[in-house]
């Protein structure tokens, strides 16, 4: 029952697995400004207080598994994180806005599941994806290059 939160006038569990990936699934989130998402992404979670109970960053995409409090909608805290980590992200890389354009890094859309009782298979299937996305890009024979690098 440790997992159980307490607000003014309410008791929470909320918690939901979060995916959201950049635009045109670009893979640039392995490159060098890894680390900055992650202390991005964190930073504006404790900002909300929004715990962050596990977070892997694939190559192009971001998997989450936060306790969200329910004084937010989910939709309401995916929309700041993606928003505000996007301004941050190119205020610390300038030389991204000129292949993402308009500040825009992550895509529109993001998949949200609400975890209930499951949490340990998915913090285990969060922890295990990036493996899992290694030996399927292994069985992919054709090799996979970016058209719009020169």
């Amino acid at each position: 029952m440790s997992d159980i939160n307490t607000l003014a006038h309410t008791t929470w569990r909320c918690k939901y697995h979060v995916v959201f990936a950049p635009k045109f699934r670009r893979m640039v989130i392995y490159g060098k400004i890894k680390t900055d998402i992650g202390k991005i992404l964190r930073k504006l979670c404790t900002r909300k207080g929004v715990e962050i109970i596990e977070a892997q960053a694939c190559p192009d995409h971001i998997h989450m598994l936060l306790c969200i409090p329910p004084k937010y909608a989910v939709s309401d805290f995916i929309g700041y994180l993606k928003g505000k980590s996007s301004l941050e992200i190119f205020e610390r890389h300038a030389n991204l806005k000129y292949k993402y354009g308009n500040r825009r890094f992550w895509c529109k859309g993001y998949y949200v599941d609400a975890v209930g009782r499951n949490e340990k298979a998915i913090k285990k299937y969060i922890a295990e994806q990036l493996q899992e996305d290694r030996m399927s890009d292994q069985l992919v024979l054709k090799e996979l290059v970016d058209p719009f690098e020169k």
